[in-house]
């Protein structure tokens, strides 16, 4: 099955994720995968775009890296670095 079309997210927003990027600022995001929701705490590394969609590339609470497409994330919100 193919996945459905990206719809690029808003210029702020995305302005926003450049900004905890640079500034190595966490993020708490909430993302759906198959039908579920999800939340967790993660430090934003890159953006990339790969085959005509945007994600952002990420360490979970884990450690481990991983790419969440960014029409899939429901919101996110910039932490204090200490959070």
């Amino acid at each position: 099955m193919r996945p459905p079309e990206y719809r690029p997210i808003p210029c702020e927003r995305y302005s926003e994720l450049e900004l905890c990027i640079m500034h190595g600022r966490p993020l708490r995001i909430r993302w759906r995968r198959a039908g579920l929701d999800y939340v967790a705490r993660v430090t934003p590394l890159d953006l990339r775009t790969r085959r005509g969609a945007e994600y952002l590339i990420l360490l979970d609470p884990g450690g481990r890296r991983q790419w969440r497409r960014l029409d899939r994330m429901l919101e996110f919100e910039p932490l204090a670095a200490s959070a």
